[in-house]
């Protein structure tokens, strides 16, 4: 085997894929909003409430879908869920009203629900802890890299032909990367053919002996225990981060007046900000690790600089009198936030261990709620001040409070298996 390639980068890359093609198949509908709104008559509200429907099942999947990918694995849970979200991605373009839009957005909530705790659950088996923040940095790099080029795509999907073109094409591609997964990915190392005694070595052979062992019941009442803050703190985060997703090309439409070409740019541009965030917040995470081997000012670090950093760009930014003022200011507070993301994605895993696609569905559980609100409050907001001062400044408020409970948060404590001694999945913290 090339000492240079190893199986557990290509399951990174395929989730990579992953999470790049669900952002897309999440934001289209932000980009396309202003054409559906006009297409079939909706106001501010009911396009808010559209955006927020995805929200309500995604909220609701998370704990079941991490649950089902504990007991029944990754490779089937994500190709079940895969389907799911491409074929509703797929009817969105058939919409004739707000009802079928509702319905549709909602079958993609279902779908994309548990596909994060999942793919948080197949790293369990393949990664060793001193690679998890980069490997949820890099993947969620790539989830806001597609929320980043899902402006342009969708505009000139649209504008080659209509918004109806643009999601049956995106839902088609999504049913390709399903297959790819079905047939690529197995849920242990033990289980790829290729795999070589070194890498399985590198990952930690105790953490894969367990991957063939029956899994014990899930302890919830420590879960909960354990987990509660960290969802809260995912809740602050993922508030601003939906206003991002759901209502950044409005904010640019709506303030500054600019067409659909220059929305899709100003929007593009401020997301890509979120790409660089992502992974830098993972590679600093596991840097500190490895230089301290302290895994909680490794973790905690990250989350309270990052929040904090990103009210200090949040708050100016609606007071923008140009709007590339306004871009360079919500770049900043996007890059900030994002330094956040790989943390929070790897504490699950970090705190629960084998139960990590449960707890990963538990802290997620707190961006689904936000969600469902923000969204709607956003709207309602936007809609009876007549700009977006307040509603920014909200999201700047849950930002700050999300930094300081960041500073009880403590992934040491862990959960306790209650049938067997808990494992360590590495006995010393292992270089990217």
């Amino acid at each position: 085997m090339n000492r240079f390639f190893r199986y557990r980068y290509g399951v990174i890359g395929i989730l990579c894929v992953m999470y790049f093609i669900t952002y897309i198949d999440r934001v289209n509908i932000s980009v396309a909003g202003p054409e559906i709104a006009k297409a079939l008559g909706l106001n501010k509200t009911q396009l808010g409430f559209v955006f927020s429907a995805f929200a309500y099942p995604y909220a609701a999947m998370q704990i079941l879908g991490g649950w089902f990918s504990d007991k029944y694995g990754p490779r089937f849970t994500l190709t079940l869920l895969g389907v799911i979200w491409s074929v509703a991605t797929i009817w969105t373009g058939f919409s004739g009203g707000i009802l079928t839009l509702v319905l549709s957005r909602v079958l993609l909530g279902i779908g994309e629900g548990g596909a994060f705790p999942t793919a948080t659950r197949a790293f369990t088996w393949w990664l060793p802890k001193g690679e998890r923040g980069f490997a949820q940095g890099i993947t969620h790099s790539f989830a806001r890299l597609g929320g980043a080029v899902t402006p342009p795509i969708v505009a000139w999907l649209v504008l080659a032909r209509d918004w109806r073109f643009a999601f049956i094409s995106l839902g088609m591609v999504s049913l390709l990367w399903v297959v790819w997964w079905y047939f690529w990915f197995r849920d242990s190392p033990l289980q790829k053919k290729g795999v070589s005694p070194q890498e399985i070595d590198e990952i930690g052979a105790a953490v894969i002996a367990q991957s063939s062992k029956k899994a014990p019941p899930t302890p919830w009442a420590e879960m909960i225990r354990r987990m509660w803050l960290v969802t809260f703190v995912d809740f602050c985060y993922g508030w601003s981060l939906w206003v991002f997703l759901t209502w950044l090309p409005s904010f640019f439409a709506d303030t500054y007046k600019v067409d659909l070409k220059k929305m899709a740019l100003f929007s593009t541009l401020t997301l890509l900000a979120g790409v660089v965030g992502d992974t830098l917040g993972g590679v600093l995470s596991d840097f500190i690790y490895r230089r301290t081997g302290n895994l909680r000012l490794a973790r905690l670090s990250l989350l309270i600089v990052g929040l904090g950093g990103a009210v200090c760009f949040m708050v100016p930014a609606p007071f923008a009198k140009s709007v590339e003022t306004a871009v360079w200011l919500l770049a900043g507070a996007f890059f900030m936030i994002e330094l956040t993301n790989a943390v929070l994605w790897s504490l699950p895993i970090d705190i629960a261990g084998r139960y990590g696609g449960t707890a990963a569905g538990m802290m997620n559980t707190g961006f689904g709620v936000a969600g469902m609100i923000a969204p709607v409050a956003f709207g309602f907001l936007i809609q009876n001040t007549g700009n977006y001062k307040l509603a920014f400044l909200l999201s700047a408020g849950l930002l700050a409070i999300g930094a300081i409970c960041a500073f009880f948060i403590n992934p040491n404590k862990h959960v306790v298996d209650p049938t067997e001694a808990p494992v360590a999945p590495t006995t010393a913290p292992t270089a990217g």
